[in-house]
């Protein structure tokens, strides 16, 4: 029995074998009919071998550059085709092809390197079939070209011989890759620079409008007059009044060579946007700023494009801020986005310039001591105690320390309050007794430090969330004449950036002196990438 038992089980068993073999086999020959192949099929038409990026690069030498973020790329992709699905090139990047192709509304003059096969690449039909690592690596490249000249801008050492030490934007450019392949659209939203920049960038659309309409013809200066006043009649009259209506500054253009009403209001305007004292008064200084070239305010706007490239978006979304722009001698506090002090100051003289950086302000300093910079001492106080040994008394200083000081009052030279933001440049902001310089065109007089012309009503803004403090306080403290210290409960960022043409949000251009003669300097820099 048992002899006969073995043969039967042998045989169930076997056929249990061969039936789950079959049914297994069948399975995998339907899983290869289906998923595994069309999943090979995948691998082979949407991935490409790594070992074809280093002989791409030696091909297309202009693109050198960008080798490492393209690895970075692929690495991180696994080296699958980014720009290609299986019916040819994405969306995306017909997206940037039409960027590159308007990349000088972005305020750049730059050479598209071998833009012939990128317009090869999206005008032949025949050769958006099939993907190849060729033409993915070089839209790759490109891709990066473009993020590198409209979103990033000269690096951070060219911005340093420019003597620009604001903070860098942060931003992965792969990343923001990713975001676009998710959501194509995200490539028109203007979130990726500094909002200033897109209001510059329609500034330039404008500018170059003019100068396609051929709007500015010289103004010849009157040979007779080198002033006019309201009521003068004039044919630089006439021309100013064309100037002023192709700009904007006038509504209307009647041809009138009177200085009437209507024009005074434009002078007012175009003097107001352009830094100059507001009066109704036209000099040959006002008309040599007229006159400047509309290719030279065009640079103007591409190189102060450049600048925003360098800031992060994240500045308009502080809660509090301080910003100085040195050109325009001028501080804008902001409080929720909004503009709630604007003041004169005086910044740096052309030998002593004040630095462009950020720091956190954190002290308010009432009634301070001026502790005389060692380079001041030796250059300007030791000379006039040489020649008057009663100077410091005379001038309310005192020895301290080793040093010089000068005793708090409303005749020392910080005036009644300081705003400290520390850093190793010793910059900071503060009051002055020399209030005229305020009402100056021209405001570059300190020796570094930013005077402000209206520090009591900053300091009463900046403490009026605080209940430690009122109107009154501030005052007193400000009048005390004994040094006192004050740490702010929250930290405010102050930015001193330097802006020659700036558009405010109501889209006004304004234009303001190269104070420090930089624009030419970082215009070379710029056009000759």
């Amino acid at each position: 029995m048992k002899k006969l038992l073995l043969p039967i089980v042998l045989i169930v068993f076997g056929f249990s074998l061969v039936n789950t073999s079959c049914k297994n086999k069948n399975r995998q020959d339907t899983k290869s009919a289906t998923g595994a192949t069309s999943l090979h099929k995948a691998d082979e038409a949407l991935h490409f071998d790594s070992i074809l990026v280093n002989p791409f690069f030696i091909k297309y030498p202009k693109l050198k550059k960008y080798q490492p973020d393209v690895i970075a790329l692929y690495h991180k992709h696994q080296y699958q085709h980014i720009w290609y699905d299986r019916k040819g090139i994405i969306e995306v990047g017909h997206l940037l092809y039409n960027k590159i192709n308007n990349i000088e509304e972005e305020g750049l003059e730059t050479t598209v390197p071998y833009k012939e096969k990128l317009d090869d690449l999206f005008q032949s039909s025949a050769t958006i079939q099939k993907p190849n690592a060729t033409d993915e690596l070089f839209l790759s490249s490109l891709y990066f070209f473009y993020t590198n000249k409209v979103l990033k801008g000269l690096d951070t050492e060219k911005m340093e011989e420019m003597e620009w030490y604001l903070p860098r934007k942060k931003q992965s450019y792969i990343t923001y890759l990713d975001s676009l392949l998710i959501n194509p659209d995200l490539i028109h939203k203007n979130e990726e620079v500094l909002g200033e920049y897109y209001r510059l960038k329609e500034a330039l659309k404008e500018y170059r409008q003019i100068k396609k309409n051929n709007q500015w013809n010289p103004i010849v200066p009157d040979t007779n007059s080198t002033t006019f006043m309201p009521g003068d009649s004039s044919q630089t009259i006439a021309q100013i009044r064309q100037r002023l209506f192709a700009l904007g500054d006038l509504q209307t253009d009647s041809k009138s060579a009177v200085y009437d009403r209507e024009l005074v209001e434009g002078v007012l305007k175009y003097k107001k946007r352009n830094g100059k004292l507001e009066n109704d008064i036209i000099t040959s200084k006002n008309i040599e700023n007229m006159n400047i070239p509309i290719e030279e305010r065009i640079k103007t706007i591409m190189v102060n494009m450049e600048r925003c490239r360098w800031i992060s978006n994240d500045l308009s979304k502080a809660k509090e801020l301080i910003v100085i722009n040195i050109p325009a001698y001028q501080l804008t506090y902001f409080k929720d986005g909004k503009p709630e002090l604007v003041s004169n100051v005086v910044v740096g003289k052309a030998m002593n310039k004040t630095v462009i950086f950020s720091a956190d302000m954190k002290y308010i300093v009432f009634s301070p001591y001026w502790n005389v910079p060692k380079s001041i001492i030796e250059k300007e106080i030791a000379p006039e105690i040489a020649k008057n040994r009663n100077y410091l008394a005379q001038n309310n200083m005192e020895w301290y320390d080793g040093s010089i000081r000068q005793k708090p009052g409303p005749k020392n030279s910080l005036g009644l309050v300081k705003f400290l933001f520390p850093n190793t440049r010793s910059i900071y902001l503060h009051d002055t007794p020399a209030k005229s310089l305020f009402d100056r065109e021209k405001r570059a007089f300190s020796h570094g430090c930013i005077r402000v012309a209206k520090p009591k009503e900053l300091a009463n803004l900046i403490l009026k969330d605080d209940e430690n403090w009122t109107p009154e306080k501030i005052d007193a403290a400000m009048n005390a004449g004994k040094e006192s210290w004050y740490a702010l409960k929250k930290k405010i960022p102050v930015y001193i950036g330097y802006f020659t043409a700036w558009v405010d949000t109501d889209g006004i251009v304004h234009f303001y002196d190269d104070v420090y003669e930089r624009d030419q300097r970082l215009a070379t820099m710029l056009f000759e990438e």
